[in-house]
């Protein structure tokens, strides 16, 4: 019977795997190892690299059932906890965001919860924080996974699954002054003044300037109820850019109802009928089915892009126009209104609405596009996406623009070509572009978690072994040779299967199942966030319970 399971990382693809684990009827012994100190939050929300500034970008009513909600159990805390974080009890709400720590604090409650379940339910769960696992092995008796702790020890399992979740760089700073990264928030309190560069302006990127902003001043509310910024006596000199390549801030969360509707035109059967032809033609075509979907659901917004004439290439141009050639303070407060304003009215923009629900759709098209259409989504279309479901906190605009009004904050839009820069100087660095040079006191780059190869797995041996492969994309077959064969080339992230478990060049050789998003991020674009984590968790457990059962057969007939 193949029923001891592992679990690395607890935060939560590790908590949604879990719960669905303890479904299973044959027992199941499960061991989680968490490399911090405190089990069943994850890196995003944890108190040693968040601060409390930092808000998440997902509210209560798109969190996947656990056993009580966010709002319910966020009712339940005491008037000091909710004041610690600026929460007043009339104002919670199933679609109003929280900070990150708050997620962190519910979360591990609800770990702890399925964890003192798994017993009545006939499975022994065993937790070990600060236990980091350095090593993976396929070996004939099972799966050896190494830990240190006190000190280094190895166990067999026959099933593991990698839930690691974020990886950030492991160098806090490049030089004085200069941070690799917007986490752990803790080494950003060293910024108390001067010059402020910061290299993107996603919600990554609000939050770490919210962190030095909160340590060098504070938000008020004035008598007319508008947010303010004031300045402490210390930092004075304090001021911040926010740079990216278009210039542009993320827009405010939108109403939308929950959960999707169905689109109408660019469906998954028409999408998977696409997909079932081959990748010639692939990307264009379901392309054509995302403008009859926009077409249908607005036909003012399609005729003021000119939606008719555009391509796959081209969208994205007409996407951003307006935004690209408008003041980003000035469109910022605008959206902002509106958003706020179509709430009030429960009104869902049409466009946004039809890009929203097409996003997880369209994406399943990525593993079997050709190398050229592959270039072509990454260039441009797929940020279409990105862009929808990334929207802030209207609280998160808010600061924004005071910021901005106590003329703290500007946006620099960068040219493709530039350079940062650290020589000769002593503390934080100067961005290059064509003809301008800006110099910053402290730099931040908080461009979020990109996506990683197979080859920068932190477990040596399991590399080695061929254990883990990099995903394959399919070369581009010339249309003037129909007899070509075709091949393909491995271009990033880590090659799974539909159950997401590791292939390699034998098939699959192992009960390994990479659940950790960065590495799936090449080939699955828009697998972020607390929804994805719950729906990897569950197919992952999904197909380990699947697994022992039929090892419990095939023993029950062998007997």
């Amino acid at each position: 019977m193949r029923n001891k399971v592992c679990i690395i990382g607890s935060g939560p693809t590790g908590i949604y795997t879990l719960k669905q684990l303890l479904m299973a009827e044959n027992s199941l012994i499960i061991t989680i190892y968490e490399a911090e100190a405190e089990a069943g939050k994850g890196t995003p929300y944890l108190p040693s690299v968040n601060d409390p500034a930092m808000l998440s970008n997902i509210p209560s009513i798109e969190i996947p059932q656990l056993d009580e909600t966010l709002v319910e159990w966020m009712r339940g805390r005491t008037d000091d906890y909710l004041n610690e974080y600026g929460i007043l009890r009339d104002d919670i709400h199933e679609r109003q965001f929280y900070p990150r720590l708050v997620l962190g604090d519910y979360f591990h409650e609800r770990f702890m919860s399925l964890v003192r379940s798994a017993e009545q339910r006939g499975h022994h769960v065993e937790i070990f924080p600060k236990h980091r696992v350095i090593d993976i092995a396929v070996t004939p008796d099972g799966i050896l996974v190494t830990v240190v702790s006190a000190q280094k020890v190895s166990a067999v399992f026959d099933h593991v699954v990698l839930a690691t979740g974020h990886h950030w760089p492991a160098q806090k700073q490049a030089q004085p002054g200069y941070f690799t990264s917007a986490w752990p928030a803790s080494s950003l309190h060293s910024i108390q003044r001067g010059r402020l560069g910061i290299l993107g302006t996603s919600l990554s990127a609000i939050d770490a300037l919210m962190t030095v902003a909160t340590s060098c001043g504070s938000f008020l509310y004035n008598e007319e109820g508008d947010l303010t910024f004031q300045i402490g006596r210390q930092s004075e000199t304090f001021s911040a850019v926010m740079m990216s390549r278009k210039g542009l801030l993320p827009e405010a969360d939108f109403y939308c109802p929950l959960p999707y509707l169905d689109p109408q035109i660019c469906t998954n059967q028409a999408v998977d009928t696409l997909i079932s032809r081959g990748p010639a033609g692939l990307l264009d075509n379901v392309f054509e089915l995302f403008k009859q979907e926009i077409m249908v659901a607005d036909e003012q917004y399609a005729a003021d892009i000119g939606l008719a004439a555009l391509t796959v290439d081209t969208f994205a141009d007409a996407y951003y126009e307006r935004r690209v050639d408008s003041d980003p303070f000035v469109w910022a407060a605008q959206n902002l209104a509106e958003a706020e304003r179509n709430i009030k009215a429960k009104y869902t923009v049409p466009w946004r609405y039809a890009i929203m629900i097409t996003h997880e759709i369209i994406a399943k098209i990525v593993p079997y596009l050709n190398t050229e259409d592959f270039a072509r989504f990454n260039k441009s279309f797929k940020n279409i996406f990105i862009d929808e479901y990334a929207t802030v906190p209207h609280l998160s605009i808010k600061r924004i623009l005071a910021l901005h009004a106590a003329g703290r904050l500007e946006i620099q839009k960068l040219s493709d070509d530039y350079d940062i820069t650290t020589n000769n100087q002593s503390h934080g660095a100067t961005i290059q572009t064509a003809g301008s040079s800006i110099r910053f006191d402290n730099f931040i780059n908080a461009t979020g978690q990109g996506p990683l190869s197979a080859t920068e797995l932190p477990f040596p041996t399991l590399v080695a072994q061929g254990s883990v492969q990099e995903a394959p994309t399919q070369n581009q077959i010339s249309p003037l040779n129909i007899h070509e064969v075709p091949t393909s080339r491995r271009m990033g992230g880590i090659d799974v299967d539909e159950f997401f478990r590791a292939r390699s060049p034998g098939g699959i050789t192992n009960r390994i199942y990479c659940a950790a998003i960065p590495f799936l991020l090449h080939k699955m674009p828009f697998v972020q966030g607390i929804t994805s984590a719950a729906e990897i968790g569950d197919i992952v457990a999904k197909a380990i319970i699947e697994d022992q059962l039929d090892s419990t057969k095939r023993e029950m007939l062998l007997a």
